[in-house]
Formats: C-alpha cells, sequence, structure tokens
C-alpha cells in the first residue's frame, strides 16, 4: 500500500472513530432528556376550554395595573418567546424591577417559580407581579377583585371558567386561570422529534454540538423537558461569580448554604431570550456559554467548542403557538370599574 493511501486509511479511521464516539456519547446522555409534554397539567387545577380562554384574556388585561398601563404580556411578551430582551423591566411608574423577567414559555414544567423559586406554581406566581408596587402596583387581591367584579364579561367568564362556585370571581381563582393558560405555553420543536426517534431531525452539526454540550458537562444542571429549571444551582460554583450581589435563594429560605442559589434556566429558545442571568448582565450567547464553562465547571472553552454548543442550542428554539397566544377581545369595562 502507498504510503498516501495508508494515511488516508488511517485518517478514515480516525474520523469513524471519532463519529462512533460522538454518536455513543449522545445516546448515552440522551435519557437524561424528555421531549415537552402536550400539556403541563396540574393535580390541583383541572384545564378546561373555558378556564384557558379566560386566563387568555386576563393575561392581556391592563386594568388590574395601576393606572392601566400593564398587562402579564408587557414584561413576558408572547411573540417574542414569553420576556422582554431587557436586563430589568420597567414596571407601572417606569421603576425597574431588581431581577430580569424570565419567559413564561415552558414554565409551568419548571420545578418552581421565580428566580429564587419562591412560588410553587405558575398558578401561584401569577399573583405576584399585580400586588406588586414596583410592577403592577395594585392596592389588594380585593381591589383586583372588585375591578373584575365590574365588568359583566369577566362575571360570565368566572362563571364558566369555575361552575358551581357561589363566588367564583376570586384571586385565587384569577391565579389560576391565567395559570391553566401559561400550562398551554409550550414551544416543541426539532430537538424534540429527535427525542421522540426521528434521528433526522438534527443536522450532524447539531448533534456534534449536543455531544459538546454533554462532554463539556452541561447536561449536569440542564436536562429534563425543560433542558434546565429542574433544580437550584449556586452561581459560581467553582469559581465566585464577579461582582454578584444578590443573594438568591438564600433571602427566601434564609439559609446560608444557600447563598447565590438560583433556578437553573431552561435552555430552551435560549438564543431569543438574551440578556441572560437574573440581572440580565450578561449579552451575548457567545459570552454566556464561556462564562458557565468557566465559574461553573472550570473549563475553558475554545471558540470551536463554543459555536459548537451554541449550534446545539439554536436547535432548542421551538415554535410559538400563534393561534393560542393570539390577544383576545377583552370584556368592556362596567358603568363603575375602578381604576387604581
Amino acid at each position: 500500500m502507498h504510503t498516501t493511501t495508508r494515511i488516508l486509511a488511517v485518517v478514515a479511521g480516525l474520523s469513524t472513530a471519532s463519529a462512533f464516539a460522538q454518536a455513543d456519547l449522545s445516546e448515552a446522555f440522551l435519557p437524561m432528556f424528555q421531549p415537552l409534554p402536550a400539556q403541563a397539567a396540574s393535580p390541583d387545577n383541572e384545564i378546561t376550554e373555558a378556564k384557558v380562554n379566560l386566563g387568555r384574556q386576563l393575561y392581556y388585561e391592563n386594568r388590574i395595573s395601576k393606572g392601566e398601563k400593564l398587562s402579564c404580556n408587557s414584561c413576558h411578551m408572547l411573540d417574542k418567546y414569553g420576556q422582554d430582551n431587557l436586563p430589568f423591566s420597567p414596571g407601572h411608574e417606569g421603576k425597574l424591577g431588581g431581577r430580569s423577567s424570565p419567559s413564561t414559555y415552558n414554565a409551568a414544567i419548571h420545578i418552581a417559580q421565580f428566580w429564587d423559586g419562591r412560588e410553587p406554581t405558575v398558578e401561584a406566581q401569577a399573583k405576584g407581579p399585580v400586588l406588586n408596587p414596583v410592577e403592577m402596583g395594585m392596592p389588594s387581591a380585593d381591589f383586583v377583585v372588585k375591578v373584575l367584579k365590574s365588568m359583566p364579561g369577566y362575571v360570565e367568564g368566572f362563571k364558566a371558567a369555575f361552575p358551581g362556585e357561589a363566588d367564583p370571581i376570586t384571586y385565587d381563582n384569577f391565579g389560576k386561570a391565567v395559570g391553566a393558560f401559561e400550562r398551554g405555553l409550550l414551544t416543541p420543536g426539532k430537538w424534540d422529534a429527535f427525542l421522540k426517534g426521528n434521528k433526522d431531525a438534527l443536522s450532524a452539526e447539531e448533534k456534534k454540538g449536543f455531544a459538546t454540550f454533554a462532554k463539556t458537562g452541561c447536561v449536569t444542571c440542564h436536562n429534563g423537558a425543560g433542558v434546565g429549571g429542574m433544580m437550584y444551582q449556586k452561581l459560581g460554583l467553582v469559581k465566585p461569580w464577579p461582582e454578584l450581589k444578590d443573594n438568591g435563594r438564600s433571602d427566601v429560605t434564609k439559609n446560608d448554604g444557600e447563598k447565590f442559589f438560583f433556578k437553573v434556566p431552561s435552555l430552551r429558545n435560549i438564543t431569543e431570550t438574551a440578556p441572560y442571568l437574573h440581572d440580565g448582565s450578561v449579552k451575548t450567547l457567545d459570552e454566556m456559554v464561556k462564562k458557565m464553562a468557566e465559574y461553573q465547571l472550570g473549563k475553558q472553552l475554545s471558540d470551536e467548542e463554543t459555536a459548537s454548543i451554541i449550534t446545539f442550542l439554536k436547535a432548542l428554539k421551538g415554535e410559538i403557538p400563534t393561534d393560542y397566544v393570539k390577544a383576545p377581545k377583552l370584556p368592556e369595562s362596567g358603568p363603575n370599574t375602578p381604576k387604581a
């Protein structure tokens, strides 16, 4: 055999071995992931069409904010993958919140809600911003109920969504309706098709990107149906995160051992939801990937490795359910609808 032929044969053999190793690596880590469910069901909040329709209206309703300026959709824009691409979102007076607004898409499958996990469900989370003085600024839950009861359209909507209840318009039912709607905010895509067995759903480069993602160690925290969102982790796990001032989960639990812990973000649609982190301090995905490797895993990624991981992350972009999230017609105000 000529020398050139032998070299080509060796190179071909190495290339084949590398491809097999990559495939084996991918297959080994795939059981850590699941495709999105058709619906993020809740044992405590039955999802009905009437409840979802009401929740959709309430998600877009700005009369439950001070000055009637804001709705859930103001900071969690459903045509922009559930957030506003701002480090901090402005409230009813223009004041900025203390943390970045996370996406509402796929949030219902997470372990908990908010960066610090202070609420267990999307139903509980929905009730928070409305009464937050910096965000929507309503004076009380009773005032929100008074606003809703003043509109005949909402009276009928709550009756349909919560049949058999003597007084269906309550603040808890407000949360349940919004939560029922948010449980349908799911964005399946090619990654889900791949997990369901369509091995052609990802390109060779995307599969290689997943192998790089797995080999680097990203799968330790970013796994499950959400590719994240299922655990808490310390920001700056192996190397202190620079200029970190937010105590994170420890402010909720009062446990110093959880200082600087945050809910691990979902990586679904991550290419669409910059800037990154709880404070929106990281502007680009390239910087975010490199920083995560350095501060969470103690690794320095090359530009090639970073690009490979980002190729996989792009494959996590799903489809916005445009018909489901279309802005609905809202009930008309009544003659005595109060304004905060």
